[in-house]
């Protein structure tokens, strides 16, 4: 039997339960983890009057500090507005219905944010979707449907370049939502619901 390998992990906290539960799985597998909190706007507790940037920050920080796990902010505002932003809003005028979380995954979550992770001595990048990262002998690995179909998000990871799946970690793949919760509830964290 091969021992499972242990990973230096930096776990993407939106400050929700899916997040939370993924660096909570990592952690009791052994990984050495630490969280990270993504800031895409300039006053996330007044955009639009009413923007729970705010909230979602406290409680990624609440959740990291549950684990006992370290915790960072970093700040994407400028790479979020030129590389989402902007061309949703340029998509739009140009008469197309863009995709944001397309883009968000490939520019910013497994491009910008995975650069940060491994320019820090981290080996990949862990995050709350519902998908599957299979590895194959010798093969560049595949992205495949997470179990709960009604959340699968593999659709919105699909333009994923191979080396940024390489360095993604999905700890909810193999999981449906419910357990998810289920998980939550036992470890008692701030999120839960």
């Amino acid at each position: 039997m091969s021992k499972s390998v242990t990973e230096r992990l930096l776990v993407a906290l939106s400050g929700g339960v899916d997040s939370a539960v993924s660096a909570a799985l990592l952690k009791d597998q052994g990984h050495e983890i630490e969280g990270v909190y993504v800031r895409t706007w300039e006053h996330e507790d007044d955009v639009l009057g009413d923007c729970p940037g705010a909230k979602d920050l406290a409680d990624a920080e609440a959740v990291a500090d549950t684990l006992g796990i370290s915790f960072r902010v970093v700040n994407f505002v400028d790479f979020y507005h030129r590389e989402v932003v902007l061309p949703m809003v340029n998509g739009y005028e140009n008469g197309i219905t863009p995709n944001p979380d397309v883009l968000c995954n490939r520019s910013m979550k497994f491009g910008a944010l995975l650069e940060y992770a491994r320019k820090n001595g981290f080996d990949g990048l862990a995050t709350g979707h519902y998908c599957i990262r299979k590895e194959t002998d010798g093969a560049r690995p595949e992205l495949w449907e997470g179990r709960d179909k009604n959340k699968d998000q593999s659709y919105f990871l699909a333009r994923i370049t191979p080396d940024q799946l390489s360095g993604a970690r999905f700890p909810l793949g193999e999981i449906e939502k419910p357990k998810v919760r289920e998980i939550a509830r036992e470890l008692d964290l701030p999120v839960a619901e």
